[in-house]
């Protein structure tokens, strides 16, 4: 079968398509989907175990048909139905012709999205509701902060805070995208490039972090004494998994902190087709192209603030 490989190591990442991979075959429960596009998660060639893989194929979101199940599958999906998926952080494998999910890892596709539309919203969706809901336990008018708001997963959860949790949110993104942001939910919108814009931005109650660096060592002096922080950024800062004491934490000794990596839910997937119908959570823009041209995709990924996620089709 044709899949993606990142070749080299994690200085120096290469990116070929390979046409001569074996086609995987499920075992026990698990669904093999033939897929028809695979989102770019960018950050994924700084992963260093995706280099101690067996054949080095990326990708977490996908976008496809069932094609067959393992014995041991006894759940509602069906070969030949349209699905989506996102695969496990610590499996991936999922730009190939053929992925291997697991029943946890599926839900039926949304039918009124396109297979590349509907591959590039896995992350984003399941990222920022677990961002909102499962760690910032949002509530009806607390005040929200989202870094990195034009992005895929930020753009989302500026839609989800909005309209599941009614919050106040307050977007930081590059001027250009400030309009579209407002129009998604966003009652604020401030520039990260104008200097200061931390010292404008008060009593905040809960912080979504997607871009680490700078803008989250910022993002401490906007929060009230006990709010919270939840960044998703790759790398990950050096408290991550609580290896150390954040050095912010000396100044604000009472705000909480958190990075987690997102975890499957064919549940919350399965949410996807209702809030997409009830205009909860708009498309995102897509930008596609073939598997034969994977290298070009990548490197267009890993352009930030190009505004679109990137896919790939294998059709």
């Amino acid at each position: 079968m044709k899949a993606i490989q990142i070749l080299g190591d994690v200085s120096s990442p290469r990116v070929v398509t390979n046409d001569s991979l074996p086609k995987p075959t499920p075992h026990d429960d698990q669904l093999l989907v033939k897929v028809h596009a695979a989102g770019i998660t960018a950050d994924e060639v700084l992963w260093p175990e995706l280099y101690t893989t067996e054949n080095r194929i990326p990708g977490h979101e996908i976008s496809g048909t069932i094609s067959a199940t393992g014995p041991g599958y006894h759940g509602p999906l069906e070969a030949g139905q349209e699905v989506i998926a996102f695969i496990a952080a610590d499996r991936g494998k999922g730009q190939a012709e053929y992925a291997l999910c697991l029943a946890d890892e599926v839900a039926p596709k949304p039918s009124a999205l396109s297979h590349e539309e509907a591959a590039a919203l896995p992350v984003p969706f399941l990222t920022a509701w677990e961002a909102l809901i499962d760690h910032g336990n949002l509530k009806p008018g607390m005040r929200v902060l989202i870094t990195g708001a034009s992005g895929a997963v930020a753009s989302v959860a500026v839609q989800l805070a909005t309209h599941l949790a009614d919050c106040h949110i307050t977007a930081l993104a590059s001027y250009q995208h400030h309009e579209t942001l407002k129009i998604l939910g966003a009652h604020e919108v401030l520039d990260y490039n104008r200097p200061g814009w931390e010292h404008d931005i008060h009593d905040i109650d809960f912080v979504f972090d997607t871009v680490g660096g700078q803008v989250l060592t910022k993002t401490w002096e906007t929060v009230i004494s006990e709010g919270l922080i939840v960044t998703v950024v790759d790398p990950p800062p050096p408290w991550a998994f609580g290896r150390v004491v954040a050095a912010e934490s000396l100044n604000f000794p009472a705000v909480r902190y958190k990075y987690f990596i997102v975890s499957p839910s064919s549940e919350r997937l399965a949410k996807l087709s209702g809030m997409i119908s009830e205009c909860v959570i708009t498309t995102l823009a897509v930008r596609s192209f073939p598997a034969d041209e994977a290298a070009q995709a990548w490197a267009q990924a890993r352009q930030r603030n190009h505004g679109s996620k990137v896919v790939l089709t294998f059709d």
